[in-house]
């Protein structure tokens, strides 16, 4: 995580993660050559209705937006939000191919330095929105290195 870049983001991805608040969450929303989304720990958690996967947070607000100059290449994590820049809350998502298009749009909020590869292998979701269909990969553990 970019503590240095994105401290708000860092802080509440590390708080939900040693919470445990991302065990058991699905990756809802997966688009091949794009990016996988993650992170819903209102409704994204495995055996839930994954209908309202995608739509949640937690029970912390929302925060603001922290833009950076880093692009969103391969393995750039990026935090999700609705059309408001200032919606971000518990969602992120990790990018399979570059998108400069999301350039100071989204908060950069880390990098994958190690298991591309896993990330590589996630479910694909179908359609123009992603939608994993079925049963979705999910994040069994999340834990942070300090």
């Amino acid at each position: 995580l970019f503590e240095d870049v994105a401290p708000l983001h860092a802080k509440r991805i590390s708080m939900l993660a040693d919470e445990g608040a991302y065990d058991g969450v699905v990756f809802h929303r997966v688009i091949e050559g794009f990016m996988a989304q993650t992170g819903d720990v209102e409704f994204g958690k495995m055996g839930q209705d994954m209908r309202m996967a995608g739509r949640g947070g937690s029970q912390y607000g929302d925060l603001p937006a922290e833009f950076s100059e880093i692009s969103f290449d391969r393995g750039i994590v990026g935090m999700a939000r609705s059309q408001s820049p200032d919606s971000a809350n518990s969602q992120f998502f990790i990018m399979f191919e570059p998108g400069p298009f999301l350039d100071g749009e989204y908060t950069v909020v880390g990098k994958v330095v190690d298991g591309m590869d896993v990330v590589d292998a996630i479910k694909l979701g179908e359609g123009s929105n992603g939608a994993v269909l079925g049963e979705p990969d999910v994040m069994k553990v999340v834990t942070t290195l300090k």
